[in-house]
């Protein structure tokens, strides 16, 4: 039978325990998260890397990573890139990626709200008037134009749809609905 013994506590600074430094596992998950963190920086685009305030190696590692082709080269500078990361700073990074991430979820928003309102304006009058209502001051007769011309070509046998006037439509609306 096996007994179990106290870790050696000598060499560790006075008023500490063995619980205080980070087990095994949570060093390795800490790896794992900044190897991610890694896989989202090198997507970022060259303008946004610029700005960032990143160390030259680290910065030359990744541009390094864009440059390499092969499968095994790729992983291994992403793991040289999550070793830079732990003597970085991570949180400009983390931010930058997820004001990227954001950017591209309201843009995504913007285009579904886009695609809805032209469903409504083709499909109903009373679209319209709430449109008129939430969005005063568009051009509210080059509106009524374009659902015009895009429920006409709607109302076409599909060979002889073009499709313009319902593209026209979309263009206005996410013109209108765009942030200034």
């Amino acid at each position: 039978m096996r007994t179990l013994t106290a870790p050696d506590t000598d060499d560790m600074p006075p008023g500490s325990t063995v619980f205080d430094r980070p087990s095994k596992t949570r060093l390795k998950q800490d790896s794992h998260e900044l190897q991610e963190l890694g896989v989202a920086l090198v997507e970022l685009p060259e303008n946004r890397l610029d700005g960032l305030a990143l160390s030259e190696p680290l910065l030359d590692a990744v541009r390094e990573y864009k440059r390499t082709r092969s499968h095994e080269g790729r992983r291994r500078q992403m793991q040289y890139i999550g070793k830079l990361m732990r003597r970085s700073d991570v949180d400009p990074i983390r931010q930058a990626v997820t004001d990227m991430q954001l950017g591209r979820a309201k843009d995504s928003l913007a285009l579904h709200q886009a695609e809805r309102w032209r469903a409504e304006l083709i499909a109903s009058d009373d679209a319209l008037t709430r449109w008129a209502a939430e969005h005063a001051d568009s051009d509210l007769q080059q509106l009524r134009s374009l659902v015009r011309s895009a429920r006409k070509d709607a109302a076409l046998v599909p060979e002889k749809r073009s499709g313009r006037a319902y593209r026209e439509l979309f263009q206005f609306i996410k013109g209108v609905n765009e942030p200034q």
